[in-house]
């Protein structure tokens, strides 16, 4: 019997990885700010607070065999609060899983990690390089956990890790700040780049989650269903218009609206819609052993349906 204990558990990804390791066999403890929804009776719930001493004593209570780092901000916050969860949190996660033994620790990064770059490679592949933009909160939190992550395998190879540089994440009813994109009346696009989404199921994910903790091999690997939706073909699906606007003017407005506090966003933003990773899944379906249920286009119907949209 393997023994798993997961932070992040009550988010929208940890819910479905439990429902998947309900009937595993593995012993399986959650832990998070809150229980779980719906949390069957064989799964133990810990409550955890990755920024704080919480992590190493938990772990070191409760002695996992696996770690499942679930744990990080994705919709928007203060940096100063991001980078405590997602950097300082990792570090306490990562810390407490040498201290104790853990065998294996699988953390969900992001495609964020590559970062938003005109020269990145198109699909991009685990062996280019991370270079999360500065500018961009998450995509720099998470190219510094990996970076962490990169010193333990070389300083601690005892410690066994899976990394997954995971794509948009959509399932019925998760909503989060790329959603929010597809809600608005017309969809924005910049001239001369179409802006390719590649999205990942959750269920996909929670399956390729449960591999990792369990009998799938260590590595790193991009996760997203097979293809990519730009903003072209996004529109097409929703019935819904695109303002195509050129890259100086998007600019200007953004650069006069955030000190107005008329938007959250400044003219850095521009990146995100001009150089989002495109990844490529091929060491996910080969080396992992592991081949999405839907590819991105179904991901994004199954999610457009459930939000009526």
């Amino acid at each position: 019997m393997t023994r798993i204990l997961i932070t992040g558990a009550a988010g929208a990804v940890g819910t479905a990885l439990l429902e998947n390791l309900a009937d595993s066999g593995s012993e399986v403890i959650a832990t998070d700010l809150s229980a779980p929804a719906g949390l069957a009776d064989n799964i133990e719930f810990v409550r955890l607070d990755v920024r704080g001493e919480d992590p190493d004593r938990v772990i070191g209570e409760t002695r996992p065999d696996v770690v499942i780092h679930l744990a990080s901000i994705v919709s928007p916050t203060t940096r100063e609060f991001a980078h405590v969860v997602d950097v300082v949190g990792s570090r306490n996660v990562l810390d407490a899983c040498l201290r104790y033994g853990v065998k294996r620790l699988v953390v969900t990064s992001s495609g964020a990690a590559y970062g938003y770059h005109a020269d990145n490679s198109v699909p991009l592949t685990e062996s280019d390089p991370i270079r999360g933009n500065q500018e961009f909160a998450y995509s720099d939190h998470k190219r510094q956990v990996e970076e962490m992550l990169a010193a333990a395998r070389t300083s601690h190879p005892e410690l066994e890790q899976v990394v997954l540089r995971v794509g948009t994440v959509l399932g019925a009813g998760l909503e989060n700040q790329i959603t929010a994109l597809f809600h608005k009346p017309r969809l924005l696009a910049l001239r001369g780049s179409d802006s390719p989404f590649v999205f990942i199921w959750t269920r996909d994910l929670a399956g390729i989650l449960a591999r990792a903790a369990t009998d799938g091999p260590p590595g790193i690997y991009n996760v997203a269903g097979d293809g990519a939706l730009g903003v072209s073909d996004l529109a097409r699906v929703l019935g819904k218009p695109v303002l195509r606007l050129p890259v100086w003017t998007l600019k200007l407005a953004l650069g006069i609206a955030r000190p107005l506090r008329l938007s959250r966003y400044g003219p850095e933003q521009v990146r995100f819609l001009q150089y989002r990773p495109v990844l490529d899944n091929t060491a996910l379906k080969t080396d992992f052993g592991f081949v999405p249920e839907l590819n991105s286009a179904e991901v994004f119907d199954l999610w457009r349906k459930e939000a009526g949209l």
